[in-house]
């Protein structure tokens, strides 16, 4: 059984429409695929209706969240949607993206970059919009030759010359909510430090007494070296370990079930989860 649990689609910075995700995941040959757009649930619909035969889908998402001044993402999976406390937080980190988008398209103009909000606008297509949409903007423009060369202090990363902060969730405060409307968390890429600054082992500690079911560990973002030192931390701590490949269709090279997760663990995250259940394929339309 194969198993990717963290993918993007247009509803927020990925490139395959709802639909066309779950049917991709199909043709890599997946059984299992979960939908984890930014702080939003906006594809569930779309991406129920198109589910092919013989492939699962896990509702999720990849919730922000900023602990110690570092940016951090959780994946919460199986959550009731509708439940009003996270729903309200979803809506304000959402809410925040475009005014945060906007203040960089503001900082690369001051910089010389002529980037205009309304190209922005146009390459998130009605997503939730995001930093990979302005650094899509950066390829266009050839300021970088990739979307992951837009995320150097010299452009948008984190503390970098046209970085702006947005709203973020503590982490303690989204693993409250996402377990109060029955879902599960785990912290997405820990040890992805060519985004940044990452969070240190005893914060996930913390995070684990709180609460925190799993952490990602086979990930594009992690190499040899930080993928045995997360299964001792995980291990430590009684923690899931889980594989993805934080599919983002042509934005990102990496490409769906690259990494995966043990079957074991998926079964753990499901047999834990209450607010939503894993939706079995139908045929799509």
């Amino acid at each position: 059984m194969r198993i990717d649990l963290h993918c993007h689609s247009t509803a927020s910075d990925g490139t395959d429409t709802p639909a066309g995700l779950v049917r991709n995941a199909a043709a890599a040959g997946l059984d299992v695929v979960a939908l984890t757009d930014h702080d939003t649930t906006r594809g569930y619909a779309e991406a129920v209706a198109a589910l092919p035969e013989g492939l699962t889908l896990v509702t999720g998402a990849e919730l922000s969240c900023r602990v110690d001044g570092i940016s951090m993402h959780m994946l919460a999976y199986l959550f009731d949607p509708a439940e009003p406390a996270l729903l309200a937080e979803r809506e304000l980190v959402r809410d925040d993206r475009v005014p945060r988008a906007k203040a960089m398209v503001a900082k690369l103009a001051a910089l010389g970059v002529p980037v205009t909000w309304e190209q922005v606008e146009r390459i998130a297509a009605g997503g939730s919009v995001g930093r990979p949409h302005v650094a899509t903007a950066l390829v266009e423009l050839g300021v970088v030759p990739t979307v992951s060369d837009a995320f150097t202090e010299e452009w948008l990363a984190d503390g970098g010359r046209a970085f702006v902060e947005k709203h973020e969730t503590d982490p303690f405060e989204a693993i409250r909510l996402v377990k109060g409307a029955g879902g599960v968390c785990v912290f997405a890429h820990p040890a992805a430090a060519k985004r940044g600054r990452t969070v240190p082992e005893s914060r996930i500690a913390e995070l684990a007494e709180a609460g925190l079911d799993g952490i990602e560990v086979d990930h594009m973002d992690h190499d040899a070296e930080a993928r045995e030192r997360l299964r001792g931390l995980a291990k430590d701590l009684d923690l899931l370990v889980t594989g993805s490949s934080d599919y983002h269709g042509s934005r990102k090279t990496v490409s769906l079930g690259a990494y995966t997760t043990d079957p074991e663990v998926y079964g753990e995250i499901t047999r834990r989860a209450t607010g939503a259940f894993p939706v079995p394929g139908t045929g799509g339309v």
